[in-house]
């Protein structure tokens, strides 16, 4: 699974790479705009707080900060999961053409991947709500028996109910990843068998019967795998923020101006995504690509898909030797 997921990005790079560029680079251009128009809103509050007058700043002074924050990370949200939902449609669209051999363009995987993009949205946000129902019920449960507990000044009673209510916890988060892998293969059924978000979320839970371990553990490589190729990635940059007084505000005089602050504060961010977009080119495209060759091999096993894949890409192969594998 491994290797054929690097062998598909080694031979279909530009797809992958451009469209993660393009999808997190927009990611990137809003997020500056919008920090932009937010800092030049609250540029008169951050001035004010940072001038270093006496006492502490009034409550009034901090709400269009936080405002401004918040509006900003709503907005770096929804466009980060628009981006991710469309790098989830945009690999199993790529790997379509992969199995079979055929080269695909840019702006073919771009129409393809957003007319399915909401259905991959709808399954991701399901399998989430399946995910973390139980654990939110549970966790409401336990804070409002102890909150009645302390209410009936029973104290002594806290001690077991929390020894309870932590292995409780962590009998419901093997549940929670099991649901996680059984639905796993939702949004590459979404794109390859053009699925609603309910159909592909009962679909992948029919093609991991049986094979839970082998999913699981073969999902969970994929995804420790880019982990550490994204952090060793980020690495780098790391050192480069910590180079002794590369960005040290004591260099920058006894009273550095807001706009100073901000400067250095940006320069640090800039760094930052920097690092976290190179990452992303490994991290958004390596654990959907194994998930969706997981995919294929599995509806090999269980369904013959082999000739099916061999009859589409034009070529035969003698019944002795069993359905051709997946050429990646």
């Amino acid at each position: 699974m491994l290797s054929g997921a690097f062998a598909t990005i080694g031979r279909y790079w530009k797809p992958l790479i451009g469209m993660a560029l393009t999808l997190f680079g927009a990611v990137a251009l809003v997020m500056v705009v919008a920090l932009v128009v937010a800092a030049s809103a609250v540029a008169s509050q951050w001035d004010e707080l940072t001038s270093g007058s006496p006492g502490s700043p009034d409550a009034a002074e901090l709400v269009p900060l936080g405002v401004a924050f918040g509006v900003l990370m709503v907005i770096g949200m929804i466009v980060y999961l628009l981006a991710s939902a469309m790098m989830q449609a945009a690999v199993p669209v790529v790997l379509q053409e992969a199995v079979l051999g055929r080269p695909i363009r840019f702006g073919e995987v771009w129409r393809r991947a957003w007319a399915q993009v909401w259905s991959i949205i709808g399954a991701v946000f399901l399998t989430g709500l399946i995910m973390l129902v139980p654990m939110a019920l549970f966790l409401l449960a336990f804070v409002g028996l102890m909150a009645y507990t302390v209410s009936l000044g029973d104290e002594d009673g806290l001690m077991p109910m929390a020894l309870v209510g932590s292995l409780t916890g962590l009998v419901l988060a093997p549940v929670a990843m099991w649901l996680w892998v059984r639905f796993s293969l939702a949004p590459t059924v979404v794109v390859f068998e053009n699925q609603r978000p309910v159909a592909a979320l009962r679909r992948s839970a029919q093609l991991v019967r049986g094979t839970w371990w082998r999913v699981f553990g073969v999902t969970l490589l994929g995804f420790g795998l880019a982990a550490v190729i994204g952090f060793m990635i980020q690495m780098p940059f790391q050192m480069i923020g910590m180079v002794p007084g590369l960005f040290d505000p004591g260099d920058m005089g006894s009273e550095p101006s807001g706009g100073t602050l901000i400067a250095m504060l940006g320069s640090l961010a800039l760094l930052s995504f920097t690092s976290q977009m190179i990452s992303q080119l490994i991290t958004m495209i390596l654990p959907p690509l194994v998930i969706g060759l997981l995919y294929v091999d599995l509806r090999m096993r269980t369904e013959n898909l082999g000739p099916v894949l061999a009859g589409a890409a034009g070529a035969t192969l003698p019944e002795q030797y069993g359905p051709p594998p997946v050429h990646v």
